[in-house]
């Protein structure tokens, strides 16, 4: 199979498809790799080590895009790449797509199949895919909220963990997930208080028992009532909601807003999802954060972007052999003999094929044993 790895043109995301390991092993497998030059360089791989792995490198987006025959990304193609979307061509990547009906709509009219890293399942009903790039943005999210609460950021003027004498930082976090977890490892690493909710009590029961020992870390089932009476107190609110392929519940509404400290924080991670806080939005690099009643908003939509290097490897760790079964077997035999990578096919030859997606915008579900058979 001819394997295609662009350069990612998202603001300021500097991660790469696969770094040249990964290449190496799709090379050994006997297949054809094409990297468009400069795509690993923000993540500080040279064309000379895709070159030494057994890539070809190719000068330009539109001649990796045209004679690829899997496309392997980082992040969902923007506006400026549909055109290079096409019927017999297989893209694999984070799409995110019940939050984005422009580029559902775009995947649909090309005819494209389209497999999403993060509604990929295991035997357990884990997100692999999803995983590393959640364990890098809840660690991210801490260090980025203390980051901005300080009052030159446009913060409250608090350090996250205190000294003698003066009281921590209160870290509210939604979701006890991937994100949420790591988000409080940190917070509570930190020396915050840190109070986690999620509407899981048996995850809650696990993380009070294993993360209690740690420092100040309260749990509390997440409801209207909890939310809104902690959000009063908190210095920094992290939002860490997924519900696989479907947009993030809005769990902070604009009117609980006033009652926030005023220059608290918010970091919306579920922001490509569609955001648990009703006032997020997605933002950039270039230009993360905008304040509504007073509350200073974090929606950074590729956070892992700013650590390149970590998040390549960390994601090609856990795509790469999902990639090689496509590879080595064909997509129609690779999904019908794992259920759970079955889940990841988002868009067969421009049929919606996720529950979730078609749900998100009121769209036709196709079920995937029909259209591929």
């Amino acid at each position: 199979m001819i394997i295609g790895i662009p350069k990612e043109i998202k603001d300021n995301e500097y991660r790469v498809g696969l770094p040249p390991n990964g290449v190496r092993e799709l090379v050994r497998h006997k297949h054809h790799v094409i990297v468009q030059a400069g795509a690993g360089v923000g993540s500080a791989f040279n064309d000379e080590e895709y070159i030494r792995a057994g890539a070809t490198i190719l000068h330009n987006a539109d001649e990796v895009w045209k004679r690829a025959e899997m496309i392997v990304k980082v992040k969902e193609p923007l506006p400026e790449e549909y055109r290079f979307l096409r019927e017999d061509l297989l893209l694999f990547t984070y799409l995110h797509l019940a939050a984005d009906e422009r580029l559902t709509r775009a995947l649909m009219d090309s005819g494209i199949t389209a497999l999403g890293y993060e509604t990929v399942e295991d035997a357990q009903g884990h997100l692999p895919l999803l995983q590393p790039m959640s364990e890098v943005a809840g660690r991210m999210a801490t260090q980025i909220a203390a980051q901005y609460l300080e009052k030159p950021q446009g913060g409250r003027g608090i350090l996250m963990g205190g000294i003698p004498g003066v009281k921590p930082a209160h870290v509210v976090i939604l979701g006890a997930g991937t994100v949420g977890t790591h988000a409080a490892m940190i917070a509570l690493g930190m020396g915050a208080r840190v109070t986690l909710l999620d509407v899981n009590m048996d995850r809650l029961r696990y993380l009070d028992e294993t993360m209690s020992q740690r420092g100040r870390l309260t749990t509390l089932a997440s409801n209207e009532t909890n939310i809104a009476d902690t959000i009063t107190t908190a210095d920094a609110v992290i939002g860490a909601v997924l519900i696989t392929g479907a947009r993030a519940p809005r769990l902070i509404t604009r009117e609980m807003l006033p009652a926030m400290p005023r220059n608290s924080v918010i970091v919306d991670v579920s922001v490509d999802q569609g955001g648990c806080v009703e006032t997020t939005h997605p933002t950039t690099h270039s230009n993360p954060t905008y304040f509504v009643e007073g509350v200073l908003h974090y929606g950074v939509a590729n956070m892992p972007g700013a650590v390149p290097r970590t998040s390549s490897f960390g994601l090609a760790n856990a795509t790469l052999r999902y990639i090689l079964k496509v590879a080595d077997v064909g997509l129609s035999s690779a999904l019908h003999g794992d259920p759970g990578f079955a889940k990841g096919l988002n868009v067969y030859r421009g049929k919606i094929t996720h529950p979730g997606v078609a749900a998100a915008f009121n769209l036709p579900l196709a079920e995937p044993d029909k259209v591929m058979a």
